[in-house]
């Protein structure tokens, strides 16, 4: 069982995530991460992401994540456009198609339940 932790997420170090081609709409995005907790079932999982300028689409997890850094417009497909930035928390439902306009490099903490 993980013990109780603080962690600075603006100075955590990230792991390069390689983006799929087929989700990139413009630019050169490139994504990072890290997976700070995992539940042993698999089904929930908290971490930091942080994704450079650029478009990409994705087909989202359920998630509550709060913006740390930058900003991005989120356009949920027949749905809300988002507008994110540094102190937002925003909420994605499983399943939702979103294209993502990040305009400043975007970090972001992040709990997904699977």
């Amino acid at each position: 069982m993980t013990p109780s932790f603080a962690l600075h997420i603006a100075d955590a170090d990230l792991e390069p995530e390689p983006l799929d081609p087929g989700q990139i709409v413009s630019g050169a995005p490139e994504v990072s991460g890290k997976v700070v907790w995992e539940s042993p079932d698999g089904r929930q999982v908290r971490g930091i992401w942080q994704i450079t300028p650029g478009v990409v689409t994705d087909t989202e997890a359920d998630e509550l994540f709060v913006v740390i850094s930058g900003s991005a417009t989120v356009e949920v497909e027949g749905g809300a456009t988002l507008r994110v930035g540094p102190g937002d928390l925003a909420v994605l439902r499983a399943g939702d198609r979103t294209t993502w306009t990040v305009h400043e490099t975007l970090r972001k903490a992040y709990a997904i339940t699977l």
